[in-house]
């Protein structure tokens, strides 16, 4: 057992305890933290990056490394000349937007025009011109400052539309848009954006941020799941993966995001042009996806029963991956648990073969919706090896359990291939006996982290 230092003032709940007639539990049994070990980064659900890098460097297709991880798929050309429209601002207050070249121009339409054409722009920025919006109630206020530092208030709407040239939707020179919020700045030179105002549960209205790009190419340029220097068919692995995820997603509109797809782990992470823009590598990562291409309308997908897929992937598990069913009670027939060793190999995964993380005392009573905690234990584990199941005891002989994969999330520990470094011993039977509290929780599946 832990030893603790003892303190002589007890709060109020422990001194209730110490003389009900039960076990004495004293204030310095409570530990301060509780300490993991494990293996393994992600929710474990269908191809391992770590793994998919490996098998390339071993000499396997992208097909291999997909039919591998994916049980009963297989690989086909799909018509993927689509809009999807990416949510790269959720739940904003206001930002600004600005051209970041030095040639072309930015248009800014009043409403959502989707594809529409031929309607005349309200205001036309020049280069460096910036434009910011401020939310006030429901409504968006725009203002246009100049290089020169004039500024210029346009009316106020609920949505909006902003293109740029060098776009499929305006001719001219190339231009950049560079998009400001907070401290956080990102730049897009493909398709265009919608600005949106949205009621929001709980917060009021907020600003909805999206960039309408076509799936087939300009979506993937920016996807950004996988390092660029990796081998290339790692790299087209996770390209076809991207795109099968992104079309199972596309047509079926969130109101909450404005978007078919988050453009953050919430569902995959897209960057606008900083990916095919990083030196030396970007054109790498360009030339990874037009290698997956069938043709100028269709591209690699991963079908089951002639349909894309969900095709959730992570970054390395703990020898073995774990199915849909496991983690999130969903049977999925393609989401299977598959050996996978590379994970566990300290050479292709440095971080993440074997991690200790800790968690403090306070964190794991939020947790648990517990007082206290004093005992947390894995109670059942999935064949995959991890944990299905989390008990936590409190002070007072309270419990509460949660699913593994829920536990992880509110943890933030890297996957749910886990144990406790020095388990928690009660030194005395609970002062009270109850029946494990179930929290009722559901994962978001999308989470690639």
């Amino acid at each position: 057992m832990r030893m603790f230092k003892r303190l002589f003032l007890l709060p109020p709940i422990l001194f209730g305890v110490l003389f009900s007639g039960a076990a004495p539990i004293f204030a310095a049994d409570i530990p301060p933290s509780f300490t993991f070990v494990g293996s393994g980064y992600g929710h474990g659900v269908g191809m391992s990056q770590i793994g998919a890098r490996a098998q390339a460097l071993e000499g396997k297709s992208a097909s291999e490394i997909l039919e591998y991880y994916y049980t009963g798929v297989t690989v086909e050309p799909v018509h993927d000349e689509i809009n999807m429209r990416v949510n790269i601002g959720h739940l904003l207050t206001g930002f600004t937007l600005r051209s970041d070249s030095t040639l072309g121009e930015i248009q800014i339409f009043s409403g959502d025009i989707k594809d529409e054409v031929g309607i005349a722009p309200i205001k036309t920025l020049r280069v460096k011109d910036s434009l910011a919006f401020t939310l006030l109630g429901n409504l968006l206020f725009p203002n246009v400052t100049t290089l020169g530092g004039g500024i210029e208030a346009l009316p106020s709407g609920k949505s909006w539309t902003i293109r740029w040239s060098g776009t499929r939707y305006l001719a001219g020179a190339n231009a950049v848009v560079a998009v400001k919020s907070g401290a956080s700045t990102s730049k897009y030179r493909d398709g265009q954006i919608q600005v949106k105002v949205v009621k929001a549960a709980g917060l009021g209205y907020r600003i909805e941020l999206t960039n309408t790009v076509r799936l087939h190419d300009e979506y993937l340029w920016g996807i950004s799941e996988v390092p660029s220097s990796w081998p290339l068919a790692a790299m087209q692995a996770q390209v076809i993966a991207s795109r099968t995820y992104a079309l199972n997603k596309a047509g079926s509109m969130k109101t909450a995001c404005d978007c078919d797809i988050y453009g953050s782990s919430q569902d995959q992470a897209f960057v606008g042009n900083a990916k095919v823009n990083e030196a030396k590598y970007g054109k790498l990562w360009k030339a990874a996806v037009t290698s997956t291409s069938a043709d100028d309308t269709s591209g690699y997908v991963i079908l089951y029963n002639s349909l894309p897929i969900s095709a959730y992937y992570f970054s390395s598990s703990g020898g073995q991956t774990e199915s849909a069913q496991s983690a999130w009670g969903t049977s999925l027939g393609y989401a299977l648990s598959v050996p996978d060793p590379w994970s566990l190999d300290p050479v292709f995964n440095s971080r993440y073969a074997h991690w200790e993380r800790a968690i403090t005392q306070g964190l794991a009573a939020t947790i648990f919706l517990l007082p206290d905690v004093i005992d947390i234990r894995v109670t059942a584990k999935n064949a995959s090896g991890t944990a299905a199941f989390v008990l936590a005891t409190s002070s007072t002989g309270q419990t509460a359990q949660l699913k593994g994969e829920v536990f992880r999330s509110r943890s933030k520990l890297p996957s749910t291939w886990f144990d406790l470094l020095i388990p928690q011993i009660i030194s005395a039977p609970p002062a009270q006996s109850s029946t494990p509290t179930p929290i009722a929780t559901s994962p978001n599946k999308a989470d690639k982290s």
